[in-house]
């Protein structure tokens, strides 16, 4: 799969020389003459989406980025706008062959370093977070109820302490006290329960529920401590006296919690998940190869990088497997492909349900095509390892972590795993933000980030108008990962976003 590097100053945008389509850099009008490809548009063409250099016969794959997007429905002419109305998408084999892209990692010429806080045991957080984690749905009020008591001026008195951050969701009943289920909720509280980014954590259950407390601490290995609390309401006495249990234990974890300074760290100790929302047309050209040279550059630093949404990744698989450092990593991967064919099918749907409504409106047209765009994200490293939903990732580099393709619970997976920073890509303009883990938002196109430049981190639209290269920008994303790393807000942060992006993966019957 190529990748632009430079883009010219064009009303159409080449991304390989094997492909069936060009991507319009702007609105292209009926009668639009394109010399570099020598046709003429023979209809309206909507910025971001692709237009025919050449004729598909019906029933005949479609490419772009030198790949397979989908299946012609009907003829394509050269000139045509090619979309919904003459493409969709057909399974067809992929040739999984491994490790056939691996290339030597190039080392950088300087160290990079940001300012971290360094944990007692060594860990090394971007920020410096209480949090109230609830067990169950039916704790969610008691556990906001607590954050809400810690305003910024109860919190004065601590200037190196971020916040107190609820932390709550909509399961942990209703379910099956044994399975899959109950355990990816059990792994996701206790990843939160040990980020680095969290100097205390208060647990608070109701008492009855599926997720019993002492199941998921014998569960997860985890123990009481001075700054892990674990509270059951039945217990405590209801509402009340558990809110004010938790204010009491949180209050005594503050001083501790305050006694940090930042200071230079290597950039080895970050770790990003990697997400995209709201995807256009030009995700794949601009925000997520940016992301992906920067990515390279951070495991060229000894970083980790998350890729996910393993839906998201369909169709684009055997990039990752040419990429794999092994036999043993590939199969990993390809059995969550498979898992979520079969997961799919016994649910009654369709791994080509993506993209949605909002991604069609920018130019992607099948799963296929938003896939290849989207594996951009992880640059061209070595794919070292893949693991489940939140589990804790222990590799260094390039890993794949499986997740649904919905951002708040593949991002909630990746924190879980232990991801310090979220880099998120958007062409439609997505407004996530994250706590404990502050989130950088990149922007596909020059118009939306206008439009929303207070919730977007870097503008990549600049490479569509040649003014950046990708290489460029990568470097840009890096720096202002090293910056954000080191305490200055991103703009989710500066507006107060991150207190509702908690959604653990809920697998299984509600019963």
């Amino acid at each position: 799969m190529s990748t632009v590097v430079s883009v010219i100053r064009q009303p159409t945008l080449r991304l390989s020389p094997e492909d069936d389509v060009v991507i319009a850099a702007r609105p292209l009008s009926a009668g639009t003459a394109i010399a570099s490809e020598g046709i003429t548009c023979s209809e309206n063409v909507p910025a971001g989406h692709k237009l025919a250099v050449r004729a598909v016969a019906k029933g005949q794959p479609v490419r772009r980025y030198g790949q397979i997007i989908g299946f012609a429905t009907r003829d394509i002419a050269p000139g045509q706008h090619v979309h919904t109305q003459n493409l969709a998408f057909e399974t067809f084999e992929r040739d999984y062959q491994v490790g056939v892209d691996v290339r030597p990692l190039e080392q950088p010429a300087e160290p990079a370093s940001f300012m971290g806080i360094v944990r007692p045991d060594g860990r090394v957080a971007t920020r410096n977070y209480i949090g109230v984690i609830s067990t169950v749905n039916c704790s969610a009020s008691v556990s906001k109820f607590v954050a809400q008591h810690f305003t910024p001026e109860r919190l004065a008195e601590y200037p190196n302490v971020d916040g107190v951050v609820p932390l709550t969701h909509s399961s942990g009943c209703g379910m099956d006290s044994e399975g899959l289920g109950i355990d990816v909720l059990r792994r996701t509280i206790a990843g939160y329960g040990r980020h680095p980014n969290f100097a205390g954590i208060v647990i608070i259950g109701l008492g009855c529920e599926s997720n019993q407390m002492d199941a998921l601490f014998q569960a997860e290995q985890m123990k009481e401590t001075a700054q892990l609390k674990a509270l059951i309401m039945q217990t405590t006495g209801g509402t009340r006296k558990t809110v004010e249990a938790a204010i009491a234990a949180i209050n005594e974890m503050l001083p501790q919690a305050n006694q940090v300074s930042r200071q230079r760290v290597p950039a080895s100790h970050i770790t990003i998940g990697l997400q995209c929302g709201g995807s256009d047309g030009y995700s794949g050209i601009t925000a997520n190869p940016a992301l992906g040279a920067a990515c390279d550059l951070l495991v060229a630093h000894g970083g980790t990088v998350i890729l996910s949404e393993t839906p998201e990744i369909y169709g684009a698989e055997h990039l990752l497997t040419r990429r794999a450092a092994s036999q043993e990593v590939a199969d990993k991967l390809i059995r969550r492909i498979q898992w979520w064919e079969d997961y799919t099918a016994r649910n009654h749907g369709s791994m080509d349900n993506n993209p949605s409504p909002g991604n069609k409106a920018g130019g992607l047209t099948t799963i296929l095509e938003k896939s290849l765009g989207a594996v951009a994200k992880a640059g061209t490293t070595r794919l070292v390892d893949v693991y489940e939903y939140a589990q804790p990732v222990t590799a260094k580099g390039f890993v794949f972590m499986d997740s649904p393709g919905y951002d708040p619970v593949s991002a909630t997976g990746q924190v879980a795993s232990g991801a310090n920073m979220i880099v998120f890509t958007t062409g439609r303009g997505s407004c996530y933000g994250c706590k404990p883990s502050p989130s950088i938002k990149l922007a596909t196109n020059t118009p939306m980030y206008e439009r929303m430049i207070e919730d977007m981190d870097v503008n990549c639209g600049t490479i569509i108008d040649g003014s950046t290269t990708v290489q460029e920008k990568g470097r840009e994303i890096f720096e202002e990962v090293l910056r954000v790393a080191s305490g200055a807000p991103s703009r989710s942060e500066a507006l107060g976003i991150g207190n509702e992006e908690f959604v653990p993966w809920s697998i299984g019957a509600v019963m």
